[in-house]
C-alpha cells in the first residue's frame, strides 16, 4: 500500500475520532445552551470562510466576485447549492476575464 493511501486512511481515522470525541464530550452535558448550539452551527461556515479567504486575497477579481456570489446564494439556498453555483460562476468568470 502506498504512503498516500496510508495518509488518507490516517486522516480519515483522526477526523472520525475527533467527531466522535466532540459528540461524546457534548453528550455528557445533557442539554446544551442555545448560544452554544448556535455557535456550533456556525462552525462549518467559519471553516469554509477560512479556506476561501486566502484565495480571495491572493488571486484576481474572479475569485472575489465568486465569493460574493456564494455569500449571496448561501443566504437563500443550502451550502451545497451555493458551493456548486459559486464554482460554476468562478469557472465562467475565469473563462471571460482570464
Amino acid at each position: 500500500m502506498s504512503n498516500t493511501i496510508l495518509i488518507i486512511f490516517a486522516c480519515a481515522a483522526v477526523t472520525y475520532l475527533t467527531r466522535c470525541g466532540g459528540h461524546l464530550i457534548i453528550s455528557q452535558f445533557g442539554e446544551i445552551h442555545h448560544r452554544l448550539r448556535a455557535a456550533l452551527a456556525a462552525v462549518p461556515t467559519a471553516v469554509l470562510t477560512a479556506l476561501v479567504a486566502p484565495s480571495f486575497v491572493t488571486h484576481g477579481i474572479a475569485e472575489g466576485l465568486a465569493l460574493c456570489a456564494a455569500a449571496l446564494i448561501a443566504m437563500r439556498f443550502s451550502i451545497i447549492i451555493s458551493t456548486f453555483a459559486s464554482l460554476l460562476i468562478l469557472v465562467g468568470l475565469r473563462t471571460m476575464i482570464g
